[in-house]
Formats: C-alpha cells, sequence, structure tokens
C-alpha cells in the first residue's frame, strides 16, 4: 500500500494523539520491538512515558512502579498476550486505561480476554496511522468504551460463543498449551516451558481433546487455527 498521500495525514493524527496524552502517565507494551522503537519515538513531545516493554511481566512491573494511568498495548507480545495483560492490569489496585492494538483480527482469544476485562479500547494495527488510534484515546477519554468499526458484528458474535463451544470453554492455560500442541511440541517440552509437571501437562491436554470434541493433538490443533483460537505456527 502506498502511504505517501498519507504522510501528512498519520503526522497530524499522531501530533493530535499526544496531545491528548500530554498528561498522562504511559506505558507500553508491544510484541515487536522495530513497532516499540517507532512507538516510543512517536511520543515526543506528549505523554510522559514511564514504562516500555515487550513482555506482559514488563509491563505489569512498570504499571505498578510507576503508578501509570494510560497502557497500550498489542495482542501479540514476546511472551504473555494483550488480553491476559489487560485482564491483570485491571485487577492492580490502581487500574490504568488500556488500549489495545490488534495486530492479527484472528487472534480471537486475546481479543475475548480483553473485552471480559472491559478493556478501555481495541483498534485494529492496519488503521492506527488512519485516525482510530485517536479517535479510541478520544472515546476513552470521554468514558467511553471504543472498538474499530471493522471488527464487524459478526465477528464478535464469534467471540461470545455458547457453553458448547470452545472459545467459551477453554481456559487461557489451556490456550498457551494448544498453541504449542500446534508447533508440535512435545509434553515433557510444553512441561518445561510452562514451569508444570508432564502429568498437569497431559491433563490438560485430555480436557482440550474433550472440550474441542477433537480425537488427537493434530485435530485439535487444525481446529483451534480454524476458530482462531491459536495461529499457524512460526516456520524455524
Amino acid at each position: 500500500m502506498d502511504y505517501t498521500p498519507a504522510i501528512a495525514q498519520v503526522r497530524s493524527n499522531v501530533a493530535a494523539g499526544n496531545a491528548l496524552l500530554a498528561d498522562s502517565r504511559l506505558v507500553l507494551c508491544l510484541g515487536s520491538r522495530l513497532a516499540l522503537n517507532l512507538f516510543i519515538a512517536a511520543c515526543q513531545p506528549g505523554p510522559q512515558l514511564v514504562g516500555a516493554g515487550t513482555t506482559m511481566a514488563e509491563a505489569l512491573r512498570a504499571l505498578e512502579t510507576a503508578q501509570a494511568d494510560v497502557l497500550i498495548c498489542t495482542d501479540r507480545l514476546e511472551e504473555g498476550n494483550g488480553g491476559a495483560l489487560v485482564a491483570a492490569a485491571k485487577r492492580l489496585s490502581k487500574p490504568p486505561a488500556t488500549l489495545m492494538v490488534v495486530t492479527q483480527p484472528r487472534r480471537l482469544m486475546a481479543i475475548h480476554q480483553a473485552l471480559q476485562a472491559n478493556c478501555d479500547g481495541i483498534c485494529l494495527e492496519a488503521q492506527m496511522g488512519f485516525g482510530t488510534l485517536l479517535s479510541a484515546i478520544r472515546t476513552m477519554q470521554s468514558g467511553g468504551m471504543y472498538i474499530d468499526q471493522n471488527l464487524s458484528r459478526s465477528y464478535f458474535q464469534q467471540l461470545s460463543g455458547g457453553q458448547g463451544s470452545p472459545l467459551a470453554a477453554l481456559t487461557p492455560r489451556e490456550v498457551d498449551i494448544l498453541q504449542l500442541m500446534t508447533a508440535g511440541t512435545a509434553n515433557s517440552a510444553i512441561a518445561r516451558q510452562l514451569h508444570l509437571s508432564v502429568e498437569t501437562v497431559k491433563d490438560h491436554v485430555r480436557h482440550i481433546l474433550r472440550k474441542m470434541n477433537t480425537q488427537g493433538r493434530i485435530q485439535a490443533a487444525v481446529q483451534g487455527i480454524r476458530l482462531g483460537l491459536v495461529e499457524w505456527p512460526e516456520s524455524r
């Protein structure tokens, strides 16, 4: 996409967003280090940037230490995910206003977690430079909740699910394990990565297969990808 005609608009939107956040204590948590560097550079002048990182633990530590009042994060992080981060941030003694940027619209579980935690704003990354982030900030500051209009009603109906749907049934821990299963990770390696016993992982796998009504790990992985619970494993 040729962004040349939009350069002036993007710069104007960034300046307007910084002006709105000028009195805020902001923490950034983005899964992309390149995007984080660019975002930090764009916050000049603007909000008081009191923390920045690429993992959920780093963001929570910065939020508590600096008493930040705004969190901007992406759905995908180097460790953890944006939905779980929003939920944890809202449980702090001083919960911040939260804005999650969706980098991949198929990441249903992260969006579901954010919505369940009363996230104040959800934007699509592809629309950020064209005013969606600015609109989200304005809506949040007026006490409203912002959801990007490109996330259609039918899309959010998929999130609500029913009691029998995998999205409604799987816990965040089970989603983590399903993602590792999708990458072909053995139970012993899953146990090491998530600091669990192998027996506990086996129990989780059995629960996942039962809840998803599947007969094996490959079938569960395919179903998880189709439903947007997990992503295609990255090539190594």
